[in-house]
């Protein structure tokens, strides 16, 4: 039985895990399935760097499937995510996991077990009179690990965390075996910097600003852009005047850097947790590197485990 029936790709923002994760599923007679937490949603292209234009004929999952004023949270994407798994095997075909949302990813490569939660009337006429600070407690209080930080500065998406964390213990369902392999790629901070600056430059100059314009003309509110990503937040902002195209580039491109950082430091945290990831470098030939890794690791299939980044 071979070692691994899911090949995940993973990194930083900018770093070319699409391009390397397509570069592989050529070879090795892969399809993609996206683990982003935003490029489920249609029209929200350019600032979540779908790149559909690199796939060519190489099929993908999990991208344009939902509508930007509707809800996709964690428990969706490990449903959708396993029914794509599912499917693509059944063609004797690899899945291969691409993107850099931590939590997504997480759930996949650790089999987070989620429970389908139904509407609790009772429960929400209960909170309907708590203020978001005595909710807050209340989720904080319910449980350990949040899904999604978002969660404490929204309140229906904090009824409907508390919802969640306080229902009774639901049953499980059955889900295919996982035996992931992890490939990481990084870069030096200094050029991966480089790269989130020229990139957002890049998109914006190829229409981000009149994709933002065409999201509010469709009805999504300024609200929801806040919850759609860093770059709708920002030229939403703009948009309603708020910061000028200068200022509105500089924040941006400023909290582009510091989410960068944070997914690092989020796959720091799922080594901790286990998760081994071998790490190839972005800077020199990735693609060569992971094939050799891969075929390595075919013939010895428990090597020690990678360094960090």
């Amino acid at each position: 039985m071979q070692h691994y029936n899911l090949l995940a790709v993973v990194g930083a923002t900018a770093s070319g895990k699409t391009r390397l994760g397509v570069a592989l599923a050529r070879v090795l007679q892969g399809e993609i399935i996206s683990a982003d937490s935003r490029q489920v949603y249609c029209g929200l292209d350019l600032g979540t760097g779908k790149d559909l234009h690199e796939y060519g004929e190489v099929p993908y999952h999990l991208i344009d499937i939902a509508s930007p004023g509707t809800e996709f949270n964690l428990f969706d994407f490990q449903r959708h995510f396993f029914l794509a798994f599912t499917d693509i095997s059944s063609r004797s075909r690899l899945p291969i996991l691409v993107g850099g949302s931590g939590m997504y990813l997480d759930c996949v490569l650790r089999s987070y077990r989620l429970a389908e939660v139904p509407a609790n009337r009772v429960l929400r006429a209960e909170l309907a009179s708590l203020s978001m600070d005595e909710l807050i407690a209340r989720l904080k209080g319910a449980t350990d690990r949040l899904h999604n930080t978002t969660d404490l500065t929204d309140r229906d998406r904090l009824v409907r965390a508390i919802e969640i964390a306080e229902a009774p213990a639901a049953r499980e369902d059955a889900f295919p075996e996982v035996r992931p392999l992890v490939l990481g790629i990084r870069w030096e901070r200094a050029a991966l910097r480089e790269r989130i600056t020229a990139r957002l430059k890049e998109r914006l100059e190829a229409g981000l600003v009149e994709e933002v314009r065409e999201l509010l003309s469709a009805g999504v509110s300024h609200e929801k852009l806040d919850f759609l990503g860093l770059e709708y937040r920002y030229l939403g902002r703009h948009l309603k005047g708020e910061l000028s195209r200068n200022d509105m580039f500089q924040k941006l491109n400023s909290a582009i850097h510091d989410f960068a950082k944070k997914q690092e430091n989020w796959f720091r945290r799922m080594e901790k947790h286990g998760t081994v990831i071998h790490w190839v470098e972005g800077a020199g030939d990735p693609l060569s590197e992971a094939l050799a890794l891969i075929e390595r690791l075919d013939v010895d299939p428990e090597p020690p485990r990678s360094s960090t980044p």
